[in-house]
């Protein structure tokens, strides 16, 4: 079940709530699993530290929040930062993802399959956050994590979703979930795409981004090497690996669980079956299917959220299922609950 939590407040605040409503997932699944130990690890390196140290120039707020966190979860400030620097540290991390991305004259949609660790289901969160400064927004919301590395919507009309990406290669930046982070921030789409051009980038992810009132529909690939937008000019898929240009050839992990889901998607969107949610739905390749529930799946990772994005002239409006094909279990419009 998909829970709905309201944060307000200072980022400490909201970092605070946010710790308290993962701390029983935290402390009963997470600190225990191999996924932490391999993190954690990295404790007192010279690449972690350089990593906290660009947070704290560029992104203070944001390390506030990552303190409240950590203060809720009840666990050392060090891990749980660390631990919010998985995909930057770690190629490895159990997160995932398949979005369909869709442009039209009349709309934009975005769909979304929200993959992650199996052991947070039902644990998982719809966050509803009302900061003292910046734009409210809603994001899905994990355990031991702050918001902005899954989906969201703004109460600027930014729509995001994220990919994982499994680069090889990382440097001491900001932490990739760091600036997805500070893109829930931004006044509008050129706002958010200079945040990820001009800090120094630990890792990267794949995005989509569009915003009301505009007809882009962007997809974005970004790693401590650099940053590809592409405009969706017809209907899409992306999985856990760079497909640009100017990015597929950097040193990436490829497993064979994003290689499928993106072969069976680009499949789907080619023939006559381009119902994203029956695309995200889709299970015909039994090893390698893009709806994941199976416990042993390659990566580790399972669907525990599907979210269904329409971008318009005037506003967003969109939903959150459990599943795809299911009923909606929240209904928004923009960063509210419709």
């Amino acid at each position: 079940m998909l829970s709905l939590i309201e944060l307000s407040g200072s980022p400490r605040q909201m970092g605070l709530a946010m710790g308290r409503f993962g701390a029983e997932a935290a402390h009963r699944h997470l600190t225990a699993s191999p996924a932490w130990r391999s993190v954690t690890a990295f404790r007192n390196t010279d690449t972690a530290k350089q990593m906290l140290s660009a947070v704290k120039e560029s992104f203070p707020a944001i390390h506030e929040e990552l303190q409240g966190l950590a203060v809720g979860l009840d666990l050392p400030f060090e891990d749980v930062f660390l631990w919010n620097c998985r995909g930057d540290l770690w190629s490895m991390s159990p997160d995932g993802c398949t979005t369909v991305q869709l442009p039209s004259t009349q709309s934009l949609r975005i769909t979304h399959n929200e993959d992650g660790d199996p052991g947070f289901a039902g644990y998982c969160g719809l966050g509803l956050f009302r900061p003292d400064r910046g734009p409210r927004f809603a994001s899905f919301l994990y355990p031991a994590s702050i918001p902005g590395h899954t989906f969201a919507v703004t109460a600027q009309g930014l729509a995001i979703t994220v990919n994982n990406l499994r680069s090889r290669q990382i440097s001491g930046g900001v932490p990739r979930m760091v600036l997805t982070r500070a893109l829930l921030d931004q006044a509008d789409l050129d706002a958010a795409l200079a945040v990820l051009n001009d800090a120094p980038r630990a890792g990267g992810f794949h995005l989509t981004v569009a915003q009301r009132g505009r007809d882009d529909l962007l997809s974005v690939e970004f790693s401590a090497h650099g940053v590809s937008v592409l405009p969706i000019q017809q209907p899409s898929l992306h999985a856990n690996h760079c497909i640009h240009p100017a990015m597929r050839d950097l040193p990436q992990v490829i497993t064979d669980s994003s290689r499928h889901r993106q072969e069976r998607g680009d499949a789907m969107l080619n023939g006559s079956d381009t119902d994203p949610l029956a695309i995200l739905a889709d299970q015909q390749n039994k090893a390698f299917p893009i709806f994941r529930s199976e416990p042993d799946d390659s990566d580790n990772e399972n669907t525990l959220a599907t979210a269904d994005i329409h971008i318009h002239a005037t506003e967003v409006r969109w939903q959150v299922l459990e599943r795809p094909g299911q009923s909606e279990r929240y209904s928004l419009i923009g960063a509210e609950l419709a």
